[in-house]
């Protein structure tokens, strides 16, 4: 709006707010800038009112007061050129309209702009603050995610989470974008959004939005250029009770329907079905068939049931119906050669699914704690004899052994493959022994959130793909250990990791740096966090992330143990070997936090 406070002094004033803030009505802060005389038409003055630094315009007979920093890269916008109330920043170009302060490029955000009138021939500007910052950096993640720019998703995260914001805020989100986006539904993006939000706890606190940051880049990637997906509705009245729904979603994804197997988890989870019973539901299926799609089809049904925990309980029906196409869609390994030839691995575990019943009874007979017997079947797992692993989980089941220890020994032979997978095997064989790994924790977790002798298939699975990669440990890299009399010390050796990963292909050396701080009596949490850091600085690499949290959920359940300590040495050899990266992206998050900061990139 238009307003002539003084009529005397020839020059049109104007009040307007702060876009996109909203004023309540009645704050004001007027101070004043300049005599009013002081701005001729055509002119520019940057002045500092009330700690902002502001350039006051005089176009076409009207007054503007901006904000002096470009919100795109904080470049001073005084240099900028004006042309039909249209403000171009010179640094890279961005266009904003001079009333509203709203931008035409949307990588830049819009500039804040100050309400100004003249009074007793005098400018003055409005400087009170304005609006619902959370709701407009909201809004600008929003705007990133849409158009996958990941200078925006940096900077708006950074805002949210400052000083301590609310992290779930940004992962609902990030998760409802995704699910929605997609057509394809589920896929790596969320999938990084979750590893990241399991992570941020055992990341530093100045850690834990850079790894939201790169969940949610993650999620826009995978999304752009995709078209949105529509979430087919329950059945009318969800009348079929959930032991019907089972047996229709299970039929239903046998023969890759997915429309029908969809309907079945929305009409579940709109029946008010809990997390435990829908999970028993969609981990049925998963391992209806042998290792679907390398495993991904349950790790990605896992990670969905966990970005749930953060907070997200709600969208259970987007969520989980997203996961619908790929169980259809899914590649089953009995119908792969190396499943089948030279050795039936499918006959070999349906038979040992026969005797699962029996082994859980033999097994609930026995004294509780009774099994111990970790390292003596991971051996038999990383061996060369599939009818023998299939014996030894059932003859560890009848002994006592519970669904988790099973599935957490399996996850921990898986690991065994990576700290001794030899780098005189091809770069892309790290990717054979990963999916192994990654689906194994993905039974380890699953079993413990929903056990059943379903279930407990995949554990199969797993042991039968960590056989299948046996070829990877030939020759085996060595485990490190250390000699108890010359131990090194623990901190020299947590500082020196980021700087081993700076160069390339550092894979023993960051296994024995792993395996010496950590019997140097080193804190396995302080080793975490610093891998993390490693990880967090590298470029996304989506097998290098799962792997990352895989093997912090199996340190975990491991504890400070020589088993904990193979999970830590598997992880930093895999991160070794994919470090170091271009770094691109922290370079676009260093830019992010130094504006955020209020530094000026423009001067180096």
């Amino acid at each position: 709006m238009m307003e002539r406070a003084n009529e005397a002094s020839g020059v049109a004033s104007m009040s307007r707010q702060d876009e996109p803030c909203d004023a309540a009505p009645g704050e004001h802060n007027w101070l004043r800038a300049i005599a009013a005389n002081e701005l001729p038409e055509g002119h520019r003055r940057t002045v500092v009112v009330g700690g902002h630094t502001i350039v006051l315009f005089n176009s076409q007979s009207r007054l503007f007061a901006v904000d002096n920093r470009c919100p795109h890269m904080g470049f001073p916008l005084d240099r900028g050129t004006v042309q039909d109330c249209i403000l171009t920043c010179h640094w890279h170009h961005a266009r904003f309209d001079l009333e509203s302060g709203g931008t035409f490029d949307q990588w830049a955000d819009d500039v804040r702009v100050f309400p100004v009138r003249v009074e007793d021939g005098a400018l003055l500007v409005d400087v009170a603050d304005r609006g619902d910052r959370r709701r407009h950096f909201l809004r600008r993640l929003g705007d990133g995610l849409e158009r996958d720019i990941r200078l925006v998703i940096a900077k708006s995260v950074i805002a949210l989470l400052d000083q301590g914001g609310d992290s779930s805020e940004v992962m609902r989100a990030g998760l409802e974008f995704g699910v929605r986006n997609r057509r394809d539904g589920w896929g790596a993006g969320l999938t990084i959004l979750t590893c990241m939000a399991n992570l941020a706890p055992w990341l530093d606190a100045d850690d834990r939005p850079r790894a939201m940051y790169h969940g949610l880049a993650a999620v826009a990637e995978d999304s752009d250029g995709h078209p949105p997906r529509f979430t087919i509705r329950p059945l009318p009245g969800g009348a079929a009770d959930l032991a019907t729904l089972k047996r229709w979603f299970r039929r239903f994804v046998e023969v890759r329907d997915s429309e029908g197997a969809e309907r079945c988890i929305t009409t579940a989870v709109r029946s008010g079905a809990q997390t435990p019973a829908l999970a028993d539901l969609m981990f049925s299926a998963a391992t209806d068939h042998r290792y679907l799609t390398t495993g991904h089809v349950l790790d990605f049904t896992n990670k969905a049931f966990e970005a749930l925990d953060h907070g997200a309980d709600d969208l259970a029906e987007p969520v989980l119906a997203s996961l619908a196409r790929s169980y259809a869609r899914g590649e089953r390994m009995e119908e792969s050669n190396e499943w089948r030839n030279p050795i039936d691995l499918i006959a070999i575990c349906e038979r040992a699914f026969e005797s699962i019943p029996a082994a859980l009874e033999a097994g609930r007979r026995m004294p509780s704690s009774a099994w111990s017997g970790r390292e003596e079947l991971a051996t038999v797992i990383l061996g060369e004899d599939p009818q023998a692993i299939a014996d030894a989980i059932l003859s560890a089941l009848g002994a006592g052994g519970s669904l988790a220890e099973l599935a957490g020994t399996v996850a921990y032979a898986a690991a065994l493959r990576i700290a001794r997978f030899h780098i005189s095997n091809e770069f892309g064989d790290w990717d054979t022994a990963h999916h192994s790994f990654t689906f194994a924790n993905a039974v380890h977790q699953a079993i413990q959130r929903a056990p059943s002798a379903e279930l407990l298939r995949g554990a199969f699975d797993a042991a039968m793909s960590i056989y299948l990669n046996r070829f990877l440990n030939v020759p085996a890299a060595r485990i490190p250990t250390v000699n108890g009399a010359a131990r090194p010390d623990s901190r020299e050796l947590l500082e020196s990791l980021p700087a081993l990963l700076d160069r390339q292909q550092q894979v023993d050396s960051a296994g024995a740096l792993v395996a010496g701080y950590l019997a140097s009596g080193g804190d396995g949490a302080a080793m975490i966090a610093v891998l993390g850091r490693a990880l967090l600085r590298e470029d996304r690499d989506f097998h290098t992330i799962q792997d990352f949290e895989a093997a912090v959920r199996l340190h975990s359940y491991l504890g400070a143990t020589p088993a904990g300590t193979h999970a830590l040495v598997a992880t930093a050899r895999y991160l070794a070997a994919h470090s170091p990266t271009v770094r691109a992206q922290g370079q676009t998050w260093n830019i992010a936090t130094r504006l955020h900061r209020g530094d000026r990139l423009f001067e180096g």
